[in-house]
């Protein structure tokens, strides 16, 4: 694909983040079963659910510009699912405590795709597209949150004493 301006660019980015949440879809499972705290398991699970509306709602954002809902490889992804098998290797404590790092890099890389896509969708004048990438974007952030919680209220906490 050619890109020679700014709507070429979203719709390069919007196929990118499509091929990153089919990725994160098959990822999280894998995440939550590796986790020994059942709040970590459950907020795994829970993004999982969430990961499959982000599907649908790119879906819905391809059909309103009027293009397939195409994948495009996000290599990002795949380098951060990676590295989050990685932590798979680990001790069990300290192993959520890595999971929940890992999961962050994805949340990061997530809030600052859909926060670009947001912008261009508004600066295009797609404006429904923008309010459904918004929507996804409130959700990434609130997972971020979530996991720091988490992450400083009791995993960490438990991975300092083993």
């Amino acid at each position: 694909m050619t890109i020679n301006n700014l709507a070429d660019l979203f719709q390069m980015e919007l196929q990118d983040i499509y091929d990153a949440e089919h990725q994160l879809v098959k990822a999280l499972p894998k995440m939550a079963q590796a986790a020994s705290s059942q709040e970590l398991r459950s907020a795994f699970e829970q993004h999982l659910a969430q990961t499959q509306q982000h599907i649908q709602r790119l879906e819905t954002v391809f059909k309103q510009l009027n293009q397939s809902a195409q994948r495009k490889t996000c290599e990002a992804m795949q380098g951060l699912i990676e590295e989050g098998q990685e932590i798979l290797s680990i001790g069990q404590e300290a192993r959520d405590a890595g999971l929940i790092s890992a999961a962050q890099k994805v949340e990061h890389y997530e809030i600052a795709s859909y926060g670009c896509l947001v912008t261009w969708a508004q600066q295009l004048g797609h404006q429904e597209s923008a309010n459904l990438l918004k929507q996804t974007l409130g959700e990434e952030k609130a997972t971020d949150e979530k996991l720091t919680v988490l992450a400083e209220a009791a995993v960490n906490v438990k991975a300092k004493k083993s």
